[in-house]
């Protein structure tokens, strides 16, 4: 896969927005996103979550997936470790060209959301 310098500060940007508290995200799920010559597959981690527990909206060409997955309780809160990311999480990504909206499918199966977003077709006209 080539590097892609906008998709990394993009990411860089998300990570230090939720570090100093401008967004609302308190941990962020891993995440890639893969452009095929007809659509985007999105492939999100999410374990221990299910249907209920995700939300997924699109606005122009800016899909954003959202949710929570509730607290650990531990008994006096002692933990040895603590690196399993809980509370609230937002994603967003943006897509290079216009989607198809009404056919996109999402899935979440074995603590994966996969997501296909359809690009639309560019229509040609010949002109003879």
């Amino acid at each position: 896969m080539p590097w892609d310098p906008v998709r990394d500060l993009l990411t860089m940007q998300e990570r230090l927005e939720s570090l100093f508290g401008r967004t609302t995200a308190c941990w962020m799920p891993a995440a890639d996103l893969a452009e095929l010559p007809d659509r985007y597959v999105l492939t999100v981690e999410l374990p221990g979550l299910g249907r209920q527990d995700v939300h997924i909206d699109l606005d122009e060409q800016m899909l954003t997936i959202r949710g929570a997955r509730p607290a650990l309780c531990c008994p006096n809160d002692r933990y040895q470790q603590l690196e399993r990311g809980q509370g609230e999480f937002s994603r967003a990504f943006r897509f290079g060209g216009p989607v198809a909206a009404g056919s996109i499918k999402a899935d979440l199966a074995d603590g994966v959301l996969t997501v296909i977003v359809p690009k639309v077709s560019e229509t040609r006209i010949d002109v003879e």
